[in-house]
């Protein structure tokens, strides 16, 4: 499905580079068929070129006019201006794909002001090895064929869940702000094994494998977590020792909370846009 197509990435940062990342490792694209363009960070261009032979350009037109596929990248407080350098060259050949937290597919069609395909996208930086969770979501004027096409190009680095857009914001709460969470907690079990003496490298093994293993069994169990890491509990001992601690504390609670302000600022982000014309569908 995208073996004759050519993307152009509009924003080059860790997003960018994990898709890219990913689907020229699944080589489901060859690097000939990516452009990459950016607005300022022009060594960032140069890097990417390097480590993945794909092709740079500095005029984001002449990226847009080799493109069938346009991934939008840019950082979302960059939106309006981003679109606006590009939207004269798009045409209704194009599908126009966004990984823009909180930003609308009606929104990006009101800033190109014409019946654009958009498909919007919350992948996770762990597109990069392959393993993103990413959600999909179609605007008003994108067909079945383009969220296929989208759902193609996604599929190579994870799995896809196709959403209403309604529910996108919790989606960017959860899944897509998720590997930091869990890299956060690496962090304090890695600092806690240093402190107890275990030497750097097979801590890091122990940890990494705890938690694949742990993910395999959720994904393999119709347990709930509670009974999942109540059954690794026994009165009295090490585990039991270590929740008191964490209930003490209201760590649940308070990631709870953590993951809804998530969810809250992806929210903001949407409303802090406002369209600078008058478009309706």
């Amino acid at each position: 499905m995208l073996e004759n197509k050519t993307i152009a990435f509009i924003g080059a940062g860790s997003m960018a580079e994990s898709i890219l990342g990913g689907l020229l490792s699944e080589k489901l694209v060859k690097p000939q068929q990516i452009i990459v363009t950016n607005k300022t960070q022009y060594k960032r261009l140069d890097d990417l070129s390097e480590r993945y032979n794909v092709s740079t350009a500095d005029s984001k037109e002449e990226a847009i006019k080799k493109a069938n596929i346009v991934i939008l990248a840019m950082k979302p407080m960059h939106v309006e201006d981003g679109i606006a350098s590009i939207k004269e060259n798009v045409t209704e050949n194009h599908l126009i794909i966004s990984v823009l937290a909180g930003i609308s597919t009606h929104y990006i069609e009101e800033l190109f002001g014409k019946k654009t395909a958009v498909v919007r996208a919350m992948p996770n930086t762990s597109s990069k090895v392959n393993a993103s969770a990413t959600a999909l979501c179609q605007g008003y004027y994108a067909s079945p064929h383009h969220l296929d096409t989208a759902s193609a190009l996604f599929a190579a680095i994870g799995t896809v869940t196709i959403f209403d857009e309604s529910k996108m914001d919790a989606v960017t709460g959860i899944s897509g702000s998720g590997p930091a969470y869990f890299y956060y907690f690496v962090e304090a079990m890695e600092t806690a094994a240093k402190e107890a003496g275990l030497p750097e490298t097979e801590a890091k093994e122990l940890i990494i494998q705890t938690l694949s293993g742990a993910a395999k069994r959720l994904q393999h169990t119709d347990q709930s977590p509670s009974a999942l890491y109540n059954e690794v509990m026994s009165p009295g001992g090490t585990t039991e020792a270590a929740f008191k601690m964490l209930e003490h504390h209201n760590v649940q609670e308070n990631f709870k909370n953590s993951i809804e302000e998530a969810i809250k600022r992806s929210k903001e982000l949407g409303s802090n846009t406002r369209s600078p014309i008058s478009y309706s569908q």
